[in-house]
């Protein structure tokens, strides 16, 4: 298994462990996604935070697999093109924890994801073209979405590499902290996230991400869509009444 996975307390961890540069081949990338579809169906998780063990986050493809089968770039490209699609539909948030390098995949991983907090170590870059291929499974379709356009092609077509600040600076990356402090940082703020009401919160993840896929009235429906049964709901009702007695609310995800 290129990656371990556990859950407590509402968190599901999932950690790359692929050894030496957690570069995932066909398998690991296709067993990485039912990983985390399969937590955004577990009733008992309400975030999925993802780290990684070793010199970085993730180095993307496996490149010795490519090398070797011009046709594994198909099978490959599918595994990103799902681990992606299930990180960014996943019905709870997901948060990734990033140090050492985020390259390729790496960053499609990061920016499918929700929340994104990287080490001052960390360096992001798309190296694809500088071995001649393009970032596949959405890399030229999301990362745009995501800082746009021009800075998205700046590292699309030099393949540079870019630090933690600069990440920060252009919207690839929420936050950044120590080093040392990063999986610290990453708990908190899932558990931060974990304790709201959780329909609250898939609902307010839904209502943002399909939002920007429509103009702004439509967008506006969506939200009152979306908003109306959680504002039904018995956690609707135990917020406020715990904010009114002084204490923590018990919310049950109904």
């Amino acid at each position: 298994m290129s990656f371990d996975s556990r859950v407590s307390d509402g968190i599901a961890e999932v950690v790359l462990n692929h050894p030496p540069v957690n570069a995932l081949d066909s398998h690991g990338w296709n067993e990485l996604a039912r990983c985390i579809a399969a937590h955004g169906q577990d009733s008992s998780v309400r975030v999925v935070v993802i780290a990684a063990e070793g010199r970085g986050f993730c180095a993307g493809v496996d490149i010795k697999e490519l090398a070797a089968d011009s046709a594994a770039i198909t099978s490959v490209n599918r595994g990103c093109y799902d681990t992606f699609a299930a990180i960014y539909d996943c019905a709870v948030p997901v948060l990734s924890a990033v140090h050492g390098f985020c390259l390729g995949g790496g960053i499609g991983i990061a920016g499918s994801s929700d929340v994104v907090i990287a080490s001052d170590d960390a360096t992001f870059g798309l190296p694809e073209v500088t071995r001649g291929i393009i970032p596949g499974a959405g890399g030229t379709q999301r990362l745009p979405r995501l800082i746009g356009p021009e800075r998205a092609l700046d590292l699309i077509l030099t393949g540079r590499r870019i630090d933690a600040r600069e990440a920060e600076r252009i919207g690839l990356v929420s936050r950044v902290v120590p080093s040392d402090d990063l999986r610290a940082e990453a708990l908190t703020v899932a558990n931060a996230i974990a304790e709201n009401g959780p329909l609250a919160v898939r609902a307010a993840k839904a209502a943002v991400w399909r939002g920007l896929d429509v103009p702004l009235d439509e967008g506006l429906r969506l939200e009152q869509l979306l908003a109306e049964p959680v504002r039904q709901s018995e956690d609707a009702q135990e917020g406020p009444r715990a904010f009114i007695e002084k204490r923590k609310p018990e919310f049950k995800g109904r």
